[in-house]
């Protein structure tokens, strides 16, 4: 199985920036499907954007045109940068690693998540 590290949360104002990572270890990350998701207190786990291993980016509509996938396979490495981050994204943020194996079974690996703060 693939263990996954996210780091690069913290505390910024509305308007700002912040690059997470998500590292890797334990299987090839080439060949998975690696995506972010993010829980707020007391909801669900919401998706926020996904990238294949052949690089087709997806965004929640709520992201889109502020957050940026991107994946690095020669550093085992998936990142997510957000830019304009207003209170609605604040979260805890987790990486997620998807394989779907022999006979159709989808397999999920999730990191232990790293936590966004957007405030004044």
């Amino acid at each position: 199985q693939v263990q996954l590290v996210e780091s690069g949360g913290g505390l910024v104002q509305p308007g700002g920036s912040l690059r997470l990572s998500c590292a890797a270890s334990g299987s090839l990350l080439s060949r998975y499907d690696m995506g972010w998701f993010r829980q707020a207190p007391g909801n669900r786990r919401e998706f926020v954007s996904s990238i294949a291993s052949g690089g087709t980016a997806n965004y929640a509509d709520s992201v889109k045109g502020r957050f940026t996938i991107s994946r690095d396979n020669a550093k085992n490495t998936v990142d997510l940068q957000m830019n304009s981050l207003g209170p609605e994204d604040t979260a805890v943020y987790y990486c997620n690693a998807k394989r779907v194996a022999p006979a159709g079974v989808t397999i999920n690996y999730w990191g232990q998540g790293t936590q966004v703060t957007v405030s004044s």
